[in-house]
């Protein structure tokens, strides 16, 4: 009895602890919040499209940065949705936010239209 107790309790740690780093967020845009893993799914995607001469419903496509992020990588940058269902965008609605990467396949930023004014995007928060 008191080994299957020990047995249970350390399963319940590991199980809880595995939870906590998985639930970190990285970026959170709006009320969503974004694994590192959410993002590097969505990135690959992008890049690999991009890469490949491919689209899925026209993304990913050029991002001009008509707003003026400063991001950490050269352009030009392309956009790809990252979808808030967590899922790897393959068409359709493309959602708020979207990941933008430069052509080298690095990740310039996380983006969303919550919040932002018409058309325009905002960063996500970090």
């Amino acid at each position: 009895m008191i080994f299957t107790t020990i047995i249970k309790a350390t399963f319940l740690t590991v199980t809880v602890s595995a939870l906590a780093v998985r639930q970190t967020c990285v970026d959170t845009c709006g009320s969503v919040c974004y694994w590192a893993s959410d993002v590097t799914a969505a990135l690959n995607k992008g890049y690999s499209l991009y890469e490949d001469g491919k689209t899925e419903d026209s993304y990913p496509h050029q991002y001009n940065d008509y707003e003026g992020f400063d991001f950490p990588v050269s352009g030009p940058w392309y956009e790809f949705p990252i979808l808030s269902s967590f899922k790897v965008y393959t068409g359709g609605s493309p959602g708020a936010d979207r990941v933008i990467f430069n052509g080298d396949g690095d990740l310039a930023g996380v983006i969303t239209h919550t919040g932002a004014s018409g058309d325009d995007f905002v960063a996500c928060t970090s």
